[in-house]
């Protein structure tokens, strides 16, 4: 039932939240302060206020609140100030789970530590981040001194050298501190790890980073997340087993970026193997070619032990090779699997075998000199029992309402990925999430379709809550303008391609670079790039292309630093990308962003929708295409000194019925069809 936002606040509620959430936004608001604290200068916004008192009414009222927060509004302090009166009020941490580092860094670095300035309320944060992000000091002494012969190469023993003294001066102990390069592959053998954890009778107690952030977490007024940490901890409190959950209790939770809901729980709460972390996993215990890792000792034992991880990795080598051999009866890469039992699973078994044979030794290992090694092997056990379950229940895809899929890199033909992923994640979020008596806030600047929470509402399972759709604080009838060309061919049709060219460099020239191209495939922006690289050369702009070795952390630094320069993107910058000011004035949307039917995900979900009565296009694929859309033209107005164009090469919008609900679902501005 969603109830209207009026209702929310409890009568028999102390009121400290919307109280203190009212003062903080009254007319002297300390955020009057924030332009002498460093802050931007403050600048009084209604719909921040009244998304701030949503916020504040969902959380005395113990219920949920959903709310579109456009660009602009200041969604951030609207949720952070009543999460900080109610966790303090409720003596429990509130966790706020971003999809983004970025986001999450704004909060940490930027917004958080104004608000300890500005507000006379003291209270604590901490960035909650996974256990594999840390350094062991265990493992890294060992790998670094007297067990170097784990590692598989000299030049990772040199990067050991390198991080140990590295981590003797940080506090941190994360692997996103380390400045200097290293081989990643050195993190598996020196990171903390569930299984290797001693926690109070480790030597290195007393300088355990992961157990140093986690005592923080659990003092916090605010824990600071990310979806994956958080559904990964939803996934194992779903599971009774709360020795193991990651997070504390919390008293509440705001989830932004929640556009990303669906298919991050999806990812989380579903199935991955991958046949390169599986080969690494048992390399680990025993490389037969490098006559490496943890199973060298001498003695009977560990001799049997390493002949069987050597039969081990030929049979996942036989394994996944049958699976590359079924999948080069598709013409895709990605292949959705229909039936159980597509190959025979002539591994799982012998993992369970290597398994016990691999528990009875760890069992014999006593006294403390075999501390360690026992530690190591005992993690690696945790990792044969996932791998032995996972395998066994893709293959006979035990898992109910899940859809099944195989992935052969493009790149790597040798890389296989199984995948598993629930098709009811609105039932599970329902029954996980939105039914319990901890308040949930999920917002993001692109939640409504022409203005309509109802079908985000419905993929997440939304309930026990209201909705908030805010305006936009921005001018966009002066700020921006659209260009839609109507006499583009459809995408479809012979010469989208060449004339798609032709548009986009008009409109180059228009603005003299400083535009994002985006594209909905690799190879339509790589045969684009090659058309358009001579004309780029010739009127002296640069072309940033993605998927050409920079990562998209370096391409925007460039493309910021160089204001005439252009990025070819694809997926990654649709969203989540934030380039204020006149660097950024040009968005050509080259199709609409329907997402591929024929990828499992999508065609399951189209198909489960369809059995249930539904429209698969109206209900389904063209609100995701809508959302997609809105997050590429919001790219482009950032602030409200901001102004530039959006040129959609597309002539659906305007030719077909449907296209009328991309143009109703962003704000009103002026449109020239030319």
């Amino acid at each position: 039932m969603i109830m209207p936002i009026d209702n929310f606040a409890d009568e028999k509620s102390p009121g400290t939240v919307l109280s203190s959430t009212a003062s903080f936004f009254s007319e002297d608001t300390p955020l009057l302060k924030s332009g002498d604290c460093g802050g931007p200068a403050y600048e009084k916004r209604p719909q921040q206020e009244e998304m701030a008192m949503g916020v504040a009414a969902a959380f005395s009222g113990k219920l949920n609140l959903c709310v579109e927060a456009p660009t602009g509004v200041g969604k951030s302090f609207a949720y952070l100030v009543p999460a900080i009166y109610f966790a303090l009020e409720l003596k429990q941490p509130v966790v706020i789970s971003t999809e983004t580092i970025s986001l999450q860094e704004q909060l940490v670095e930027k917004d958080l530590p104004l608000l300890r300035k500005i507000m006379d309320t003291p209270f604590t944060v901490a960035l909650a981040k996974g256990r594999g992000n840390y350094i062991c000091m265990r493992r890294l002494t060992l790998i670094a001194g007297e067990h170097t012969e784990y590692l598989p190469s000299d030049a990772m023993r040199s990067d050991a050298e390198k991080i140990a003294l590295w981590a003797q001066d940080t506090e941190d102990g994360s692997m996103a501190e380390i400045e200097f390069p290293f081989d990643r592959q050195i993190w598996e053998f020196i990171c903390c790890e569930t299984g290797n954890c001693s926690k109070p009778k480790c030597h290195f107690s007393k300088r355990c980073f992961y157990w140093k952030a986690r005592k923080s977490w659990d003092s916090a007024d605010l824990i600071i997340a990310n979806h994956a940490l958080f559904f990964t901890d939803l996934k194992i409190k779903s599971s009774d087993n709360l020795e193991m959950s990651l997070l504390p209790v919390y008293g509440a939770i705001i989830l932004d970026e929640a556009h990303t809901l669906e298919d991050s729980a999806a990812q989380h709460l579903g199935l991955h193997v991958s046949s390169t972390g599986l080969r690494l996993c048992l390399k680990r215990l025993y490389d037969p070619q490098k006559a490496k890792g943890l199973l060298m000792r001498s003695g009977e034992h560990p001799l049997q032990l390493r002949s069987e991880a050597g039969e081990l990795v030929e049979a996942a080598d036989m394994f996944f090779n049958k699976v590359r051999e079924f999948s080069y009866d598709f013409p895709d890469s990605i292949i959705r699997l229909r039936k159980p039992d597509f190959v025979t699973d002539i591994l799982s078994e012998k993992i369970g075998r290597f398994q016990h044979a691999l528990e009875e030794y760890v069992n014999e290992l006593e006294g403390e000199e075999d501390a360690d090694l026992k530690q190591e092997l005992n993690s690696m056990l945790q990792r044969c029992e996932y791998y032995r379950l996972a395998i066994s229940d893709f293959v006979s895809m035990r898992l109910e309402d899940h859809v099944y899929w195989i992935e052969r890199s493009a790149r790597n033909d040798m890389s296989i990925q199984l995948y598993a992923a629930p098709l009811n994640v609105n039932e599970i979020l329902r029954e996980l999430l939105f039914k319990r008596e901890k308040p949930v806030i999920v917002t993001s600047a692109t939640l409504s379709v022409a203005g309509n929470l109802e079908y985000f509402t419905k993929r997440i399972g939304f309930t026990n809550g209201g909705e908030l759709v805010l305006d936009t604080p921005f001018d966009f009838q002066n700020q921006l303008k659209i260009y839609i060309s109507k006499q583009m061919p459809l995408p479809d049709e012979e010469g989208y391609l060449d004339a798609a060219c032709d548009e986009i460099e008009n409109y180059i020239r228009l603005t003299h670079g400083k535009a994002f191209v985006l594209f909905t495939s690799y190879d339509t922006m790589k045969k684009t790039a090659e058309k358009l690289r001579f004309f780029f050369e010739n009127i002296g702009v640069t072309l940033l292309i993605q998927g050409e070795g920079k990562s998209r952390t370096v391409m925007l630094n460039e493309f910021k630093q160089d204001i005439n320069s252009v990025i070819f993107g694809v997926a990654s910058f649709w969203m989540g990308v934030d380039v204020p000011g006149e660097a950024l004035s040009n968005v050509i949307i080259t199709k609409l962003p329907f997402a591929v039917p024929s990828h499992p995900l999508i065609q399951a979900r189209t198909e489960k929708l369809e059995r249930e009565g539904g429209r698969s296009f109206m209900d389904y694929q063209l609100p995701e295409a809508v959302l997609r859309f809105r997050q590429g033209v919001g790219r482009l107005i950032r602030k409200k000194t901001d102004k530039g164009i959006i040129v959609i090469l597309d002539r659906r919008v305007i030719a077909k019925r449907y296209g009328r609900i991309f143009l109703d679902s962003i704000p009103k501005c002026p449109v020239e069809i030319c």
